[in-house]
């Protein structure tokens, strides 16, 4: 799983989920180096669990020739309370790691593969990501 080395603060502030529709990507938003991608479509945040399984299966659907890239990074650290315990006494202790991702996000690229087995494999990706995805391919001309 992808979790950082060192933070600089252990836990972070928990962010608004009420203005995530206004947020739009303006950063890796275009393929920068696979011929096929992964980009999202609306604003959700992404476990480092979940990129780890995406990962596994993309890599396992490319096959040997494919190669992958990760365009996001779970840096962002999220609490959890223990079962059965009361408001108050404090913050969660730290779960794991995610990052904030919003619409027009490239999430993975991928290469070196057919059109068809790219699609298929970041497809089955996709079905992992808890945000709705649209698959992308560069343009020819």
């Amino acid at each position: 799983m992808l979790v950082p080395k060192k933070v600089k603060y252990r836990k972070w502030h928990t962010s608004r989920r009420n203005a995530k529709r206004a947020w739009v990507e303006t950063r890796g938003t275009e393929l920068s180096f696979g011929s096929f991608g992964v980009k999202a479509m609306a604003a959700e945040r992404i476990e480092s669990k979940q990129l780890e399984a995406a990962r596994k299966v993309l890599s396992r659907s490319a096959g040997k020739g494919g190669k992958i890239w990760i365009r996001i990074f779970p840096d962002r650290p999220f609490t959890q309370k223990a079962a059965e315990v009361g408001m108050g006494k404090g913050k969660g202790d730290i779960q794991g790691y995610c990052v904030q991702v919003r619409p027009g996000r490239m999430i993975f690229e991928i290469d070196g593969v057919p059109e068809a087995v790219a699609r298929e494999a970041l497809r089955k990706a996709g079905t992992k990501l808890p945000v709705k995805i649209k698959i992308v391919s560069r343009e020819i001309f």
